[in-house]
């Protein structure tokens, strides 16, 4: 018999590559869906979507029904014109709501989508599933207790737990790579920084082949993965390539921190009250001064994840992508 499963977040992009290939391996595939979404593509897959909302539980008792394993993918990512409570109520309430309305429907698995960030800065980089905690913004504090939430859920109560971190997801589909791709295109890049930071991505079909394993490997159950690629370079290295890809010159030019970081900051601070992005806020700056590198060993070892597609290739892929869709 087919297993039934359910994905949250299946509109987005991860989302949407898990369920397509959850409908290509013959499962029965269920989504969740905001009434606001397109769901179109979901159901020329043939994609059962019940439309509900992660912060009202009662939404969510038809879509778990009869479901053996829940994949749950759906967050709020560093939206900038909501407030910070809304991360909360989606990230940990949505995710509480989530568990309890599985545990009532005998749901067998719940696979939990965290993400890295909850490890903040890395301090000695490659991190592992056991470092410590440390978010350094409102997004990674509300992941990082969505997070334990899961976890204490799983060992208190009779339902199979995972967890598994992403790493810099990216490949075509992908939007939010799409800024560094123009700003290298351009021939505009300036490095802030020196740029030896450690970089660190994951092609989306790689990353969805391990997340599909820790709805199927028993050696999963109850652990905490980091699912990422295989390799990782300093982020200096990683422009000189995406360069060579994009057939543009390697930029050169670079220019200090503190100076991008305080104008950011500025931005924030006047930005904020009218919920409008800024133009440059700190988060982005965190991208030239903070390692991102991360040890994939475990999911190696325990579920036997094998990322195939190097980044050189996940590269092209995505650039030729962007330019299939005229976004270069």
């Amino acid at each position: 018999m087919k297993k039934k499963v359910l994905v949250t977040g299946a509109t987005g992009f991860t989302g949407g590559y898990l369920t397509e290939e959850l409908a290509k391996r013959g499962y029965e595939v269920r989504a969740l869906s905001l009434a606001n979404q397109n769901v179109d593509k979901l159901k020329e897959l043939g994609v059962d979507v019940v439309i509900g909302d992660l912060t009202n539980k009662e939404t969510l008792i038809p879509a778990v029904e009869d479901v053996e394993i829940v994949f749950h993918i759906a967050a709020i990512f560093r939206e900038q014109n909501v407030p910070n409570q809304y991360f909360f109520d989606v990230n940990v309430g949505g995710t509480k709501n989530l568990l309890e309305a599985s545990l009532a429907a005998n749901v067998r698995r719940f696979v939990h989508c965290s993400t890295v960030g909850v490890q903040g800065e890395i301090k000695n980089p490659p991190a592992k599933e056991s470092d410590p905690y440390d978010p350094g913004d409102v997004y990674q504090r509300s992941k990082v207790e969505g997070e334990k939430l899961a976890l204490k859920f799983f060992k208190e109560n009779a339902i199979e737990g995972v967890v598994f971190r992403p790493v810099g997801i990216y490949g075509p589909g992908d939007l939010r790579f799409l800024k560094i791709f123009r700003w290298v295109n351009s021939g505009k890049f300036r490095m802030i920084g020196k740029g030896d930071v450690l970089y660190h991505l994951t092609f989306v079909r790689d990353l969805v082949d391990g997340i599909i394993l820790c709805g199927e490997k028993n050696e999963a159950i109850g652990e905490i993965f980091t699912l990422g690629g295989n390799q990782y370079l300093k982020l200096s290295e990683f422009v000189k390539l995406l360069a060579s890809i994009l057939g543009v010159p390697e930029p050169k030019a670079s220019i200090p921190v503190w100076p991008v970081w305080l104008g950011g900051l500025l931005c924030e601070i006047a930005c904020y009250p009218f919920r409008i992005n800024p133009p440059i806020y700190r988060r982005r700056v965190d991208f030239f001064i903070k390692d991102r590198a991360f040890d994939i060993s475990k999911a190696k070892r325990l579920l036997g994840y094998n990322p195939k597609v190097d980044l050189v290739t996940g590269l092209k892929m995505t650039a030729d992508w962007y330019r299939q869709e005229n976004l270069l």
